[in-house]
């Protein structure tokens, strides 16, 4: 009896201890979301500029102060520069994107579905992708001239690598298994690229997306800095031969927001379209 009585108290504890261990035990993974994470980031940076800025740690000669740059972009928006500038690059990026997708895609469709596709494709893209697109820059120049097509393909030509490379290897990942269940249940071939192969090539379409959306910025940059007569790069060419400091700010800046939204855009795109996955991102 009273070895009962001490063992009594004993487990007792031992089974608090399971129990307080089962209450505060985490689950394992990146935590809860944090709203508004994409531009966390950016608005610290701002806030340090700011703080360099008003403590004399930074020289306005050398970056211009935040304020001055707040004002000059609205000097700029009153007077119809910026806005015309940005309209401008927007089209040129958002033309040069819509190509390089299409083209990428489909030729990720063709060589990812068929080995004689693939003999005859992925050798070049491969070839392609070795070269950067702004290298090719001169030539497509003596070819096509420094007018808006040369500046449409260079930055098409951006694109179309990281879409076709991360689409392609989407299409090739996804499970044999699949394929054999829809070879059991007779799903013909457009069926089964339409219910199998789509959707599980859309995680590598979708991460190809934000890789091409950032090389569709890198191209844009360089293109308009290339006799360009409009356009955001246009603005702060003229800028640096005057050596107005505040407006090639500006320009930064406008960007660096047009890269960020646009990333913003096609995470939220993900986010809706393959909210059938189970991840880290989910948990």
């Amino acid at each position: 009896m009273a070895t009962t009585a001490v063992e009594a108290p004993i487990v007792g504890a031992a089974s608090e201890k399971v129990t307080d261990k089962r209450v505060v035990r985490r689950r394992l993974g990146p935590g809860p979301r944090i709203p508004g994470t994409l531009w966390i980031g950016p608005v610290l940076l701002l806030g340090l500029w700011s703080l360099a800025s008003a403590t004399g740690v930074l020289d306005p000669r050398t970056l211009s102060e935040p304020w001055v740059v707040v004002e000059t972009a609205q000097r700029l928006i009153a007077d119809g520069r910026l806005p015309e500038a940005l309209a401008t690059s927007a089209y040129r990026a958002a033309l040069g994107l819509v190509i390089g997708v299409g083209v990428g895609l489909a030729l990720a469709l063709v060589s990812g579905l068929s080995r004689v596709g693939e003999a005859l494709i992925d050798g070049p893209v491969q070839v392609k992708r070795a070269i950067p697109s702004l290298a090719l820059m001169p030539l497509l120049i003596l070819w096509l001239g420094i007018g808006e097509p040369m500046k449409v393909i260079t930055i098409a030509l951006g694109v179309l690598i990281p879409i076709y490379i991360h689409t392609h290897n989407g299409l090739r990942g996804i499970d044999s298994r699949y394929a054999e269940l829809a070879e059991t249940v007779s799903l013909g071939r457009g069926a089964f690229v339409r219910h199998v192969v789509l959707p599980g090539a859309a995680p590598g379409f979708l991460l190809g997306l934000r890789f091409a959306v950032l090389n569709a910025l890198l191209a844009l940059v360089v293109v308009e800095q290339v006799n360009a007569t409009s356009g955001i790069g246009h603005m702060i060419t003229l800028a640096s031969s005057y050596g107005q400091t505040e407006i090639i700010v500006v320009g930064l800046v406008v960007y660096a927001l047009l890269g960020l939204v646009a990333d913003g855009i096609v995470r939220f795109t993900e986010g809706k379209a393959l909210a059938w996955r189970r991840t880290l991102e989910s948990h």
